[in-house]
């Protein structure tokens, strides 16, 4: 058994670390406070090749592997979790998507602009209705002659009111298709931005990862090419659900990354605040919820590198991916809560990035399936 990592990936870890500190972390909170998408910052991301650090590089791609990617989405989630969001949703479920269920006139098409950063994409399966009951989807789809007309909405895309989001993966309901059970077929589909009736609703006022765009969609008799079936017929759900296993292991990085930054912050902050004649690590109380925040924090990152790890050799993750992302996301949101307290008052005022880190916490146990939902994934597969 190795744990150490291949000379790649430490180069990767080492230059997302750096671009982290020197780019990222210096406009983070301004960032958080203005809610304006970082461009300037994605744009260098696409350069060094963040985004398709796991696909060949045909499909312009690193040639690398799902650890790196991992270890990437950490590093600069330690200095804006949105980030590490961002790459979530475009390399984690829309590229992997495309990669492996995709035709190659598709992977053509939209793969390598977005591998290569070029093009942004999005995700959509969230609705009104079918939120953890994400089978429950009510947008449908109906193919006549040569397209497929689509109308009804989805709820919580990220990334697509970005201006160079260039397409959205829906799931949709297709009541002509029946499975053997009588029951409507759920598809996947390519949906191009700017396509006639196709809406981008108003981007949501969301308490943290104010930067990284999230807004209703809707589809209002939205004709695209039949040739924008994605995958197999009536394997649309499923496509969904295996792609998001990759994305429980994004959020399992992304809450190791949050939680290394409110841990480095929190350390730095005890070893120079004084109180009662001493640095307030010297009190038992300050070191040993710094003692849990490192173990902790060790453990999730061991968790999320095994679940890629097992990714990249063809294993079944399942399981690994919802332990990454259970353990690691509600790891964070207590880790986050200890560094506020750590501070003090000084941990409540916005200046202080810790309460930006305690915002950002909460949202890692409700994407790519809630607490609720990874337990009963967990359960189903004992």
């Amino acid at each position: 058994m190795d744990f150490q990592l291949t000379e790649e990936q430490e180069m990767i870890r080492t230059m997302c670390h750096q671009f982290a500190d020197e780019v990222i972390a210096p406009r983070a909170n301004e960032m958080e406070r203005t809610g304006e998408p970082p461009f300037d910052v994605i744009s260098k991301m696409a350069e060094l090749g963040m985004m398709g650090i796991p696909f060949p590089q045909r499909y312009g791609g690193g040639g690398g592997d799902w650890v790196g990617q991992m270890l990437c989405i950490e590093e600069l989630s330690r200095a804006d979790g949105s980030l590490g969001g961002l790459l979530d949703v475009t390399t984690g479920l829309v590229c992997q998507e495309l990669y492996v269920f995709g035709t190659e006139e598709q992977k053509q098409r939209w793969l390598i602009p977005m591998a290569q950063g070029k093009e942004i994409g999005a995700f959509g399966l969230t609705e009104a209705e079918a939120g953890s009951d994400a089978g429950a989807t009510q947008t449908t789809a109906v193919l006549d002659g040569d397209k497929w007309v689509i109308n009804g909405s989805k709820l919580f895309v990220s990334a697509i009111g970005y201006d160079d989001a260039s397409i959205v993966v829906i799931t949709a309901r297709c009541p002509a298709i029946e499975d053997r059970k009588g029951r409507a077929m759920i598809n996947t589909f390519i949906v191009p931005k700017g396509t006639p009736g196709f809406k981008v609703g108003a981007d949501y006022d969301k308490i943290g990862w104010r930067t990284l765009s999230t807004n209703e969609v809707v589809f209002e008799d939205c004709c695209i090419p039949a040739e924008n079936l994605l995958g197999q017929r009536g394997r649309g759900f499923a496509q969904h659900l295996e792609v998001l296993q990759t994305g429980r292991i994004c959020v399992g990085a992304i809450s190791v990354g949050l939680a290394q930054a409110c841990f480095d912050t929190s350390l730095a902050y005890a070893k120079q605040r004084v109180q009662f004649g001493q640095p307030i690590y010297g009190f038992q109380g300050i070191s040993f919820k710094l003692a849990d925040m490192a173990m902790n924090i060790e453990l999730a990152r061991l968790m999320y590198l095994k679940a890629a790890w097992m990714k990249d050799k063809g294993l079944p993750h399942t399981l690994e991916a919802a332990y990454a992302k259970l353990f690691a996301s509600e790891m964070v949101e207590k880790v986050a809560s200890d560094a506020v307290q750590i501070h003090g008052g000084y941990g409540y005022i916005n200046d202080y990035p810790v309460s930006r880190y305690y915002r950002e916490a909460k949202l890692l146990q409700i994407i790519e399936g809630t607490s609720e939902v990874q337990r009963i994934v967990i359960s189903h597969n004992l």
